[in-house]
């Protein structure tokens, strides 16, 4: 059956000549049709993509979950820092308390 009046083929216009032998002789040299050739070369442009957003997404994943298993004291002040902090804030303030009176 001729690809031309099969109304499921898909058109192939290439406006360089050069590219479409390239492609003709590449689908040549592995045993398939143009089309075959050309569907195969997108699908595998595809996954790749894919592969990569799946690996950053895991990366991302895998830093998430470290910074949550990371140790308590890593993350929390320890209470010497809260009380400092606490007593930094109560001095604030008091003089901006002092500040407003004035």
């Amino acid at each position: 059956m001729d690809t031309m009046s099969d109304p499921k083929a898909m058109s192939l216009r290439f406006p360089d000549p050069a590219q479409r032998a390239a492609i003709a002789a590449a689908a040549k040299q592995a045993g398939v049709s143009m089309q075959e050739y050309i569907l195969s070369a997108a699908y595998d442009r595809a996954t790749a993509v894919e592969r990569k957003f799946l690996d950053g997404f895991q990366a991302s994943m895998a830093r998430s979950g470290a910074a949550f298993a990371a140790e308590p004291s890593s993350l929390d002040p320890s209470a010497e820092q809260r009380a400092a902090e606490q007593e930094a804030q109560q001095e604030l303030g008091q003089r901006q308390e002092r500040g407003h009176a004035a």
